[in-house]
């Protein structure tokens, strides 16, 4: 493929992995980069300390483009900025956020920036600020999502028509016939969490990863919206937001009952009891474990078969 895509971040698929939380560490981001897509380092779940460190390791590890995904309401932004640039990481994905803020001063130094989005409206602010390329994410999408609950196979058609930068889809795809669909509806590329958060070297937890694969239709929810709005597994601890909702639970009850480090509980350390399980309605998809080479290289058999299949109709 030699799309716009694959030129703008100098990848022969363009296929680009999440930047997740307590997930996208750098072996993760190599791994994807080395089998010819684009990884990412999520930054979000990082002390700068630790953010370093995974910067240093990932370009031991690979000679391929990398970059780092920075949710902008992260409260170290500026020694994180300050650390992307020591190290010219080429590629910055932002979300969370104003893309004012940070934009110009990573494109002045040379960073191609992109910027994740779930509306039309955020998708040309997004484009107003200067940046390379949006990330248009549908309600279908694991971890923190948008409250308009548009979906992706709405929101990719609607963002690609109002904007002129080249459009990645996100939310709901897990294989190569979800990335020809994505194309099909002006994306350009893709970018995948759940299915690369289901890999040998996704930093998540081992049960974090079972889970998911046990997980079946309807096994995940949006929910928390009071709050920031969050895509979770139905965990013991959903079931404790259920029963909070239904005693008619403040929105300062239900801060205190997410209280901090549900994130890091769930995926990193994999309390099924108490941690969120953040992962995509493309659960139902992933029934196995695999690396990261074996699945870049299904995603595109998977697109070749499915491109073939329409072609023969």
């Amino acid at each position: 493929m030699n799309n716009r895509i694959c030129k703008l971040f100098k990848i022969s698929y363009p296929i680009v992995q999440g930047g997740m939380v307590w997930t996208s560490g750098w072996k993760l981001a190599s791994a994807v980069s080395n089998a010819g897509g684009l990884g990412l380092i999520g930054a979000g779940s990082m002390h700068p300390e630790t953010f370093e460190l995974h910067l240093q390791k990932c370009q031991a590890a690979t000679t391929k483009p990398f970059g780092v995904n920075v949710p902008l309401l992260y409260p170290e932004m500026e020694r994180i900025i300050a650390l992307i640039l020591k190290y010219k990481i080429p590629i910055v994905f932002t979300s969370a956020g104003n893309p004012a803020t940070y934009t110009q001063q990573l494109k002045s130094a040379g960073c191609t920036v992109v910027h994740v989005v779930s509306s039309v409206k955020f998708a040309q602010k997004a484009e107003a600020c200067g940046v390379d390329a949006v990330v248009a994410e549908g309600f279908e999408a694991g971890g923190h999502n948008g409250r308009e609950e548009t979906t992706t196979f709405t929101l990719i058609p609607a963002v690609s028509k109002a904007v002129d930068v080249p459009v990645l889809a996100a939310g709901g795809i897990a294989t190569g016939a979800g990335i020809l669909a994505a194309m099909a509806l002006g994306a350009e590329g893709v970018q995948m969490g759940s299915r690369f958060a289901v890999t040998h070297e996704a930093s998540s937890h081992a049960e974090y990863k079972k889970k998911v694969v046990e997980a079946g239709e309807g096994s995940t929810v949006l929910t928390l919206k009071e709050l920031t709005p969050v895509r979770l597994l139905k965990s013991p601890f959903y079931q404790a937001i259920q029963e909070a909702y239904a005693s008619g639970a403040s929105v300062e009850e239900l801060r205190l009952l997410l209280g901090k480090g549900r994130a890091k509980k769930g995926i990193f350390e994999g309390d099924w009891e108490a941690g969120e399980f953040e992962i995509g309605q493309a659960a139902q998809l992933i029934d196995s474990i695999e690396d990261v080479a074996t699945v870049v290289q299904q995603l595109i058999l998977d697109y070749k078969q499915a491109l073939k299949r329409l072609q023969d109709l």
